[in-house]
């Protein structure tokens, strides 16, 4: 219904101008249980039936949306057994199917590193991966890369897979939440560079060009994870938590 920054030239200061949240609720009231009850104490019908949308360049119809579906895709292959997470909203259209070559990073701040000094290449799918609940730990936010790419122009010519996480403020071909991580023996840990990655968004799907016999024997070979803080509740955090695909709860 509504594309803001980064997705977009629009902020969330024209949203609020142009009727905000309770405008694209009139928009989609006959989707919405209007019914429910808000923190004001107001139901969502009488908000969205007192809103008005003042700019559809802004709030769109929904008979003009963006997209039929949701801001977010949900990926299942190969390489995300329990699935990933893209900002599809925010992915240019020629980086929505993509083919390339791994590079691979076991962190964030290596990756970071191998972009500061121009050694991705166009086309390159990074992967940046023990970044996830177990691995990080915490899942921490894989912002810094995917903005220096965005900021390079490169974010439409290079994609980036990740067992950690990713904000409202990312855009590009980023893809997060790759589950299982590589802390667990998911297959991201299984990659190696020069691996043929195939994304495929409108099909939900993320891939790479290998058998499942060559996955688990590279899986096979792996030292067990070793985790980066041996103390203290991150440790305990690290021991338990579970799947982000699950949510990255404690296990019990």
């Amino acid at each position: 219904m509504a594309k803001i920054s980064p997705s977009s030239e629009q902020h969330i200061e024209d949203l609020d101008l142009a009727g905000g949240i309770p405008a694209v609720c009139k928009e989609l009231d006959d989707l919405l249980n209007t019914s429910v009850k808000t923190v004001s104490g107001k139901t969502v019908g009488q908000i969205a039936q007192s809103a008005v949308n003042r700019n559809q360049d802004v709030i769109h119809p929904k008979a003009n949306a963006y997209s039929a579906s949701g801001g977010l895709t949900i990926m299942f292959g190969n390489l995300a057994p329990e699935g990933a997470v893209v900002k599809s909203a925010a992915v240019a259209p020629e980086m929505m199917v993509h083919k390339g070559p791994a590079r691979i990073y076991n962190s964030e701040a290596q990756a970071t590193a191998a972009i500061q000094v121009n050694a991705i290449n166009k086309g390159d799918v990074i992967v940046v991966r023990y970044e996830g609940p177990k691995g990080g730990p915490g899942m921490p936010e894989m912002l810094t890369p995917t903005s220096m790419l965005s900021g390079m122009g490169m974010d439409k010519e290079v994609a980036l897979i990740t067992d950690g996480r990713f904000s409202g403020a990312t855009r590009g071909s980023a893809i997060g939440h790759v589950s299982p991580e590589a802390a667990s023996g998911g297959p991201i840990a299984a990659l190696k560079d020069g691996d043929t990655i195939s994304i495929n968004i409108p099909g939900h799907k993320l891939d790479v060009e290998l058998s499942d016999i060559e996955i688990d024997a590279r899986l096979a070979a792996l030292p067990n994870f070793e985790p980066k803080i041996k103390t203290g509740y991150l440790k305990r955090y690290s021991e338990m938590v579970a799947s982000a695909s699950t949510g990255a709860v404690f296990l019990k």
